[in-house]
């Protein structure tokens, strides 16, 4: 039997994953840490299904998901550093991994949906603390509710009123039905492709942008701050940035409407006026707690 059943509610037609096993899998939110398998030294207790290598080491490594909800399940590993995000990375590593998020979409893409995520600290879901993002295959029959751009028509109601900041391939803007506040959404000029036909120019775009929006929260949220974003796996690709700086609320839970308590024209106008100045990053690294140190030695 498989590790997931994907299960459609017959009143509501929605979709759910039953997944029990993901409930063994190592989660620092809730003190369940092994030593870090992502970390250089472990390359040999699980082969990679692919990587990018410099010399005798690697840069990036993807591997299988140990506790899969999708038939595709795999980890993409920024960087051989353990504490790096994209805020401190340079912006050539950043590159990298947006090349391999290309690839492994491209060697998916008849398989089903590629859905590609990144969870950012304990408060955005995320079980190790070693910088990765996930890549799942959902099945072509399973309808994935997510918020998609407008098109035609629908942009002369979308757009109206709508602040944004441009960059040479990319609209950056804050979408005035946000669920959440500081929620961002980067497309791209080139309008209705897939994530996969992506170019190298616009891959280096993308590296800045990305880069540059997490910087800016650094500024607003604090060092470390939680956050998802995920690569919308439609035709017509977008990124979408959620800075994790609420808890769903008993009415958000149950009813499905989200209560968005930041004017998102206000965070767009932050973007805006950091976005062209430089952001220093931090004059040192960052100090690492006792906690931290024993994760890597496995005490």
């Amino acid at each position: 039997m498989a590790d997931f059943q994907f299960l459609q509610n017959p009143l509501t037609k929605k979709w759910v994953i039953l997944s029990p096993r993901r409930a063994k899998r190592p989660d620092v939110a809730h003190g369940m840490e092994p030593v870090c398998p992502f970390c250089p030294g472990k390359e040999s207790e699980e082969k990679a299904v692919y990587e990018v290598k410099e010399g005798s080491g690697w840069k990036i490594r993807v591997l299988n998901n140990k506790f899969p909800f999708a038939p595709v399940h795999e980890v993409i590993i920024h960087s051989p550093d353990h504490d790096k995000s994209f805020d401190q990375l340079p912006k050539s590593q950043v590159e990298l991994i947006l090349q391999t998020y290309r690839q492994r979409y491209n060697t998916h893409k008849d398989k089903g949906q590629v859905y590609i995520f990144n969870n950012h600290g304990k408060g955005g879901g995320e079980s190790l603390p070693h910088p990765h993002t996930q890549l799942a295959v959902v099945p072509f029959e399973i309808e994935l509710e997510m918020p998609r751009l407008a098109t035609g028509n629908e942009m002369k109601i979308a757009a109206k009123g709508q602040t944004f900041k441009e960059t040479n391939h990319f609209v950056i803007f804050c979408p005035k039905t946000s669920q959440w506040p500081d929620e961002v959404w980067v497309a791209p000029k080139e309008r209705g492709n897939t994530f996969g036909s992506i170019k190298d120019n616009q891959i280096s775009d993308l590296a800045f942008v990305l880069t540059r929006l997490i910087q800016i929260f650094d500024l607003r949220h604090g060092m470390e701050f939680p956050f998802n974003f995920y690569i919308y796996p439609g035709g017509d690709w977008y990124l979408r940035i959620i800075p994790r700086a609420k808890s769903l609320g008993g009415f958000e839970i149950g009813t499905g409407i989200f209560i968005n308590t930041q004017d998102p024209k206000e965070t767009i106008e932050f973007i805006k006026e950091h976005f062209d100045q430089p952001v220093d990053g931090p004059k040192e690294e960052k100090i690492k707690t006792i906690h931290r140190a024993a994760y890597h030695k496995g005490v």
